[in-house]
C-alpha cells in the first residue's frame, strides 16, 4: 500500500468532528490532516454532512477517492453515535466503500498521546469520560513503542466514578470525567497529569483508523456497528427524528 487517503467522523460528545486523512506510506513525511472540529452541541446530524462535504473540498479529496471511511464507533452520546454510524455506513455503501470503527476511548488516548507535554510520558493512558447519569466511560491503555499501537490493559467499561481503577503504573489521566466529578475520580489523584481536552475528535480517530486500515481491519459497511456499552432498549423520538434526517441528507449514490 503506497497512500492512504480516509474521511473520519465523530460525533459521540457535543462536538460534530470531520476530517480528511492522507498519507504517502513510501514518504516519510508527517501525514495530512484536514479538520472541523465544531461544537454543535446536539444537533450534530444537521452538520455532519456539510462539515464533509466541505473537508473534502478543502483538502481536495472527492469521496470516491477515499480509500474507506472511518468513525468514532463509541462509547459517547447514543445520538451521536447513531448519526456517526449512519452516516458512516450511507457514504460508504454509496461509494463502494469499506469503514474502519474506532472506538472514542482510544481516540481520547492517541489524544493525549498527540498533545503530551515533553516532561509529560503518555505510555500509560486512563480515558475517563463523563458518561452523565452519575457515571463513568473509562478504559485503561499501554502505548508500545515497539509495535508503535496501543495496548488494552482494561477494556472500555461504565461504572461510578469512585469505581474507575488507576493503573499500576505512571499514566495521565485523558478526558472530561476530572471535570465533571473532581475529587470524586479518585484514580485522578494519582496521575502525572490531567488532560482533560484530550477527547475524541475526527483526526484522532483518522490516525488509529489508518492503522486499522493497514493491518486488515476495514469492514464491509453493512457489519458497522455503534458500541453502547451502556444498555438501551428504545430510540426517544427526538432520537429518531434526529437519525431520520441525518440519513435523508445521503442520497442513494454516496453523494456529499
Amino acid at each position: 500500500m503506497s497512500s492512504i487517503t480516509l474521511l473520519a467522523l465523530d460525533t459521540s460528545t457535543e462536538f460534530c468532528s470531520v476530517a480528511v486523512y492522507r498519507h504517502d506510506v513510501a514518504n516519510s513525511a508527517p501525514a495530512l490532516v484536514v479538520e472541523r472540529h465544531l461544537d454543535t452541541g446536539p444537533v450534530s446530524s444537521t452538520h455532519i454532512l456539510p462539515a464533509a462535504r466541505d473537508i473534502l473540498r478543502e483538502a481536495g479529496v472527492t469521496l470516491a477517492q477515499c480509500d474507506a471511511i472511518a468513525f468514532g464507533a463509541g462509547p459517547g452520546s447514543f445520538t451521536g453515535l447513531r448519526t456517526a454510524c449512519g452516516v458512516a455506513q450511507g457514504l460508504a455503501f454509496g461509494a463502494g466503500l469499506p469503514v474502519v470503527p474506532v472506538g472514542t476511548l482510544l481516540a481520547c488516548a492517541e489524544a493525549a498521546r498527540a498533545m503530551r507535554a515533553t516532561s509529560i510520558d503518555a505510555q500509560r493512558v486512563l480515558v475517563a469520560l463523563d458518561a452523565r447519569m452519575n457515571e463513568a466511560y473509562w478504559a485503561d491503555y499501554a502505548w508500545d513503542d515497539a509495535s508503535g499501537e496501543w495496548r488494552e490493559v482494561h477494556g472500555p467499561s461504565l461504572d461510578a466514578a469512585e469505581r474507575v481503577r488507576a493503573p499500576d503504573a505512571a499514566f495521565v489521566v485523558a478526558g472530561n470525567a476530572v471535570a465533571a466529578f473532581g475529587e470524586r475520580l479518585h484514580a485522578s489523584l494519582q496521575a502525572q497529569a490531567v488532560l482533560v481536552d484530550a477527547m475524541p475528535r475526527a483526526r484522532y480517530v483518522a490516525s488509529l483508523a489508518a492503522r486499522a486500515f493497514a493491518r486488515g481491519e476495514a469492514i464491509a459497511a453493512d457489519q458497522a456497528m455503534p458500541v453502547y456499552i451502556r444498555n438501551k432498549v428504545a430510540q426517544t423520538t427526538a432520537e429518531r427524528e434526529a437519525i431520520k434526517q441525518a440519513a435523508t441528507r445521503v442520497d442513494g449514490k454516496g453523494a456529499l
